[in-house]
């Protein structure tokens, strides 16, 4: 049966969406920001990290937008802790993490975490919360005139607090989530240029990048944008910079690369060929090489250069994104077997990842599908989780914020 065009599998979807903001809630702390959760959603001990901070503020602006009673507080709650705790008032940008006492732990400005400034402030925007746009005008500006590269179609990684020194590595994991971020801006301030930005962000990663190594996006680069085959090859299972190719990533570029071809069909009444077939090879091959490759379900973190499986473990954000492609596929494509996979995923994930008694999702398990600890522990955030229960009952075009507050949500 095709659960995507099920109304009993989307009341689930919803059911689930508010299991998880009732799991999240407790992050919020009150001086501060938001908290990583253990197990059982106690918010832990630590510095504030700003890419949960954004990820939090962008999910409960997400639940506001859905009519969820007492979201809005937890959006101003993280629109506080960007302009407060977070903010470099002498050189400008956010700081990746600040202590529980208020001093920064990391002073260097990472692409990572502001590209989640980008989103949070664009949903929180068009969720109409105070300080929102002034928050997303400055987040922007940061973008243009520190982290864009226009020669490169890309972004830069990390320079130190004062935006004067830039380190010479360069990654695609922080322009991925650029992409998803570009795409909100655009929506929401009706500026092209975050949109053609986004375009060639995935032009390059997608159609040259992935198709040029076999569909195994190259993670790592030099400041000339020479891939690092071998980075991290001796930590291979490192939580942002993992050595080889990230089979989550693959799932997620497919889908953002639909986003985009979505956006740019919506705005000009066409979009490259190209972007429908490589999203659909990249999805391919992540089936292929990462979905129960070693005797049992589940997907592998990453494989090398060959295809091999490397780290084995099964993370929760690969099996959303999973999920998230296959539904973006099918209403590309209205293809019945990307429902067949998202059916088999969902299945695995209601199977596995979902904690039901303690709540949210396991972020980690092992070869055997038990609770495993290796790269992650407790359940950092509910980001991708989330995002995995909306995409199925949304269309590719506007982004999530915007298309809920459109009444765009099946």
């Amino acid at each position: 049966m095709p659960w995507l065009s099920t109304a009993a599998h989307a009341r689930w979807l919803e059911q689930e969406t508010d299991r998880l903001l009732a799991f999240g809630r407790r992050s919020a702390l009150v001086p501060g920001a938001f908290a990583r959760q253990d197990d059982a959603g106690e918010p832990v001990d630590g510095p504030w990290e700003l890419w949960i901070a954004c990820r939090m503020t962008h999910v409960y602006a997400l639940a506001h937008l859905l009519g969820r009673p007492g979201s809005a507080a937890l959006v101003d709650h993280g629109l506080a802790a960007l302009a407060g705790v977070f903010a470099d008032d002498e050189h400008g940008g956010w700081f990746a993490e600040v202590g529980r006492d208020g001093a920064p732990v990391t002073t260097t400005k990472a692409a990572y975490p502001h590209a989640f400034v980008v989103l949070a402030a664009a949903s929180a925007t068009t969720a109409a919360r105070p300080g929102a746009r002034a928050l997303l005008d400055a987040a922007l500006a940061v973008q243009a005139e520190h982290f864009w590269d226009d020669e490169a179609g890309m972004v830069v990684e990390e320079w130190d607090a004062s935006f004067t020194e830039l380190d010479p590595y360069r990654g695609v994991n922080a322009n991925m989530h650029t992409v998803e971020a570009y795409l909100a801006a655009a929506d929401v301030t009706g500026e092209r240029v975050w949109l053609d930005r986004a375009a060639r962000i995935v032009e390059r990663v997608v159609h040259r990048l992935a198709r040029g190594h076999a569909w195994r996006i190259p993670e790592h680069f030099d400041a000339r944008w020479n891939p690092l085959l071998e980075y991290h090859v001796d930590t291979p299972a490192h939580p942002f910079r993992p050595y080889g190719a990230t089979i989550g990533h693959a799932f997620e570029w497919a889908r953002l690369t639909l986003h985009v071809r979505a956006a740019l069909e919506a705005l000009d009444g066409a979009a490259p060929e190209w972007m429908l077939e490589d999203a659909t090879q990249l999805f391919a091959a992540a089936v292929v090489e990462g979905w129960h490759v070693d005797g049992a379900p589940g997907f592998v973190y990453t494989v090398d250069w060959t295809g091999a499986p490397v780290v084995r473990e099964r993370m929760h954000w690969v099996a959303a994104e999973a999920v998230s492609a296959a539904a973006a596929l099918h209403a590309a494509t209205g293809q019945a077997r990307f429902d067949a996979w998202y059916t088999t995923w969902w299945e695995y994930v209601g199977t596995h990842h979902l904690d039901r008694e303690g709540g949210s999702w396991w972020h980690e398990l092992g070869t055997d599908n038990a609770v495993s600890r290796t790269i992650w522990s407790g359940k950092a955030d509910i980001y991708h989780a989330v995002q995995a229960t909306l995409i199925p009952r949304l269309p590719l075009a506007p982004a999530l914020a915007p298309a809920l507050a459109a009444g765009l949500l099946a």
